[in-house]
């Protein structure tokens, strides 16, 4: 067996274990999809993608381990997966799809390799459990919504990598407290920490040439932390900001 086709076990509701051998390189669409009793994935050292929504409503699935022969994870891939606490993504990993992990409000345990460059729009979007998440240097761009009502989580650390922010990538996190913005970002989207109402401390690694749309934003502001906060949360949530 080399691959695994589109819905090839798709309701499977008595499956309760998959051991994917090494002979497999790819996983298709849908593939494990509401296997609701599944409860242990098995993935061979030899696959290199997993398709859209392939493990989508496993709702038993409590944790998971990507190798790092995987290089892609596709679109909702693990979405609405209850009981996931725990994920590891492998270093081959390039990019994580759009909303791969949405509505796993289970997920407290996230680590993400040191070859992901894009992390796709509500990648880990109304993960309520997740506590804290650490951003390779490898990302250079962190998508819409990506942590979109992580309500738990409490600080972020965006490396130098990141050029841009997207849109509400990290609205509605009521518990977040501080945030450090690295020396490379260019563009931080509109509402990106929106109804962030904890959030009291942001730290711009580099606070020079910013504006929220046109207006521009004085360096000296941003270099208070407080202040910063206050302008992205508050004053100028609603803008787009650049730097040049």
């Amino acid at each position: 067996v080399t691959s695994i086709g589109d819905g090839a076990f798709f309701e499977c509701t008595s499956l309760t274990s998959i051991v994917i051998p090494d002979s497999v390189t790819s996983i298709g669409d849908w593939a494990f999809s509401s296997c609701g009793s599944l409860t242990s994935v098995t993935i061979g050292d030899s696959v290199t993608s997993i398709g859209s929504s392939a493990f989508a409503y496993c709702t038993s699935l409590t944790s998971i381990t990507i190798p790092d022969s995987v290089t892609s994870i596709g679109r909702y891939a693990f979405q609405y997966c209850d009981s996931l606490t725990s994920v590891t993504i492998g270093d081959g990993v390039t990019s994580i799809g759009d909303a791969a992990f949405v509505s796993c409000n289970s997920l407290t345990n996230v680590t993400i390799g040191d070859s992901v460059t894009s992390i796709g729009w509500g990648a880990f979007q109304y993960c309520t459990s997740l506590t804290s998440i650490t951003i390779p240097d490898s990302v250079t761009s962190i998508g819409e919504g990506a942590f979109e009502w992580c309500t738990s989580l409490t600080s972020i650390a965006i490396p130098d990598s990141v050029t841009s922010i997207g849109e509400r990538a990290f609205s509605f996190c009521y518990g977040l407290t501080s945030v450090t913005i690295g020396s490379g970002v260019t563009s931080i989207g509109s509402s990106a920490f929106s109804y962030c109402d904890s959030l009291t401390s942001v730290t711009f690694e580099n606070p020079n040439g910013w504006r929220a749309y046109v207006t521009a934003i004085p360096a000296a502001d941003l270099s208070d932390p407080a202040t910063a906060a206050q302008y992205l949360t508050d004053e100028y949530n609603n803008y787009t900001w650049t730097r040049k």
